[in-house]
């Protein structure tokens, strides 16, 4: 294949947080500190020097339709799904996957796991 038929990915990684809120108490990433685990993921890839371009991007995501792992994010093109529970397992997960390209087993949602 040539470039044009299978051109390099614009961003190595591309990470999604889901920072949906929900009405009536329903279960949701934003009942568990989704904004500040997105707002210390992006710093963090920022001091680290690996964001932009061929690198790594972090985005803000509605819904990802697994609530019932919350929180959650999952990294693009991989389509690795992890769950978390503070800002450690984000610094784990940005500097063993997103920085050295490797999965952190421990953290990965199970692919069961849904609304």
């Amino acid at each position: 294949m040539n470039e044009q038929q299978n051109p390099a990915p614009y961003f190595k990684h591309h990470v999604f947080f889901c920072l949906n809120e929900r009405a009536n108490a329903q279960a949701c990433c934003a009942q568990h500190q989704a904004q500040v685990a997105f707002d210390h993921c992006k710093q963090k890839v920022k001091d680290l020097g690996i964001s932009g371009v061929g690198a790594v991007r972090v985005n803000k995501a509605g819904c990802l339709d697994r609530c019932a792992g919350g929180p959650v994010l999952v990294v693009y093109p991989q389509a690795i799904w992890y769950t978390f529970v503070d800002l450690s397992d984000i610094d784990e997960i940005v500097e063993s996957h997103l920085k050295n390209d490797v999965v952190v087993k421990r953290l990965l949602l199970p692919s069961d796991v849904g609304r």
